[in-house]
C-alpha cells in the first residue's frame, strides 16, 4: 500500500506526512469533489437548482418521513436556508410536507414520485463516479478512503452518518 505522499511505504509512514503532503491531499479532496458534483450540477441547472437542493432531496430520500428539524441537523444549514429551499422544492411538486401525528408543529418530509425520481437521475450519476473511482482502487483503498472520510468527520457528523449507513440504500 502506497501513502499519500506517493513514496510507496506502508504503515508509520503515515503518521508522518509532510505539509506538502498534507497539502497535495487537501487539493486533491478539492478537485474530487469538483468530480463528484460536476454531474450532478449538469442536471440541478435545468431545474435552476443548486447543491442545497440534492442534499435535501438525498437525505428526505434516505430518511422518508424526516422531520424539518432532523433535517436541518443533518445539513447544518440555517432554517431560513432550508426554508426556501424546501418551499422551491415544495412548490415543483418534488417533496410532500405533512404535518406531525403526535406534535403539531413538525413538519414531516417525503419525496413525491417527481422527487424520487429526479433524485435517483442525481445519485445515480455520482454512484457511476464512485464505482468507476473504487472499482479503479481497490478493496483496500476503499476500506482505506472510508476510514479517512470518517475520521475527518466532528463527532455530530459522524453520529447522523452512522445512523444512515445502516438504513438501507
Amino acid at each position: 500500500m502506497a501513502d499519500a505522499g506517493g513514496t510507496g511505504t506502508t504503515g508509520d509512514s503515515l503518521l508522518f506526512l509532510t505539509d506538502e503532503q498534507l497539502r497535495k491531499g487537501i487539493e486533491a479532496m478539492f478537485f474530487a469533489y469538483r468530480g463528484f458534483t460536476a454531474d450532478p450540477d449538469r442536471i440541478l441547472e435545468d431545474y435552476a437548482y443548486g447543491r442545497a437542493h440534492h442534499r435535501a432531496l438525498h437525505f428526505i430520500n434516505r430518511s422518508p418521513g424526516t422531520t424539518v428539524t432532523n433535517l436541518l441537523a443533518i445539513l447544518g444549514v440555517t432554517k431560513q436556508s432550508l426554508n426556501r429551499v424546501l418551499r422551491s422544492l415544495i412548490e415543483d411538486g418534488l417533496v410532500e410536507s405533512s404535518v406531525g401525528r403526535n406534535d403539531k408543529r413538525e413538519r414531516h418530509l417525503s419525496l413525491t414520485p417527481r422527487g424520487l425520481e429526479l433524485e435517483k437521475k442525481l445519485s445515480d450519476a455520482q454512484t457511476a463516479r464512485m464505482r468507476a473511482a473504487y472499482r479503479a482502487a481497490g478493496p483496500e483503498a476503499v476500506a482505506g478512503f472510508r476510514q479517512v472520510l470518517e475520521a475527518m468527520m466532528d463527532p455530530d457528523q459522524r453520529r447522523h452518518f452512522n445512523l444512515l449507513k445502516d438504513q438501507p440504500g
